[in-house]
């Protein structure tokens, strides 16, 4: 059974940082992508980075230049770095992991709060 544990939310003025981390427990299992999702409320949820094993990465749009997703292979970790925040950013973060291309196991979500 695969466990994640997230951290690094909280509320931060416009303009501000933040940096989320995940950690996951997979036993033996190897696991190839983890990522970060957004679910803002009234709003579906929606990928805003991830990052396989060897270290390609892809973004939403909307956080590229600002967010910066990166990786500790050896402690199944993932780290996400957002910086300029805006208001549009709120929302609750899920960390998720995947064995194959895309993620199927999510965090339970950490809330990111970005005041004006």
């Amino acid at each position: 059974q695969v466990q994640l544990v997230e951290s690094g939310g909280g509320l931060v003025q416009a303009g501000g940082s933040l940096r989320l981390s995940c950690a996951a427990s997979a036993g033996k299992r190897r696991i190839n992508v983890m990522g970060w999702y957004r679910q803002a409320p009234g709003k579906p949820r929606e990928l805003v980075a991830d990052i396989t094993t060897g270290g390609s990465s892809k973004y939403a749009d909307s956080v590229k230049r600002r967010f910066t997703i990166s990786r500790d292979n050896a402690k199944n970790t993932v780290f996400l770095l957002m910086n300029s925040l805006n208001p549009e950013d709120t929302a609750v973060y899920y960390c998720c992991v995947g064995f194959f291309d895309t993620c199927g196991v999510w965090g339970q979500g950490t809330q990111v709060t970005v005041s004006s």
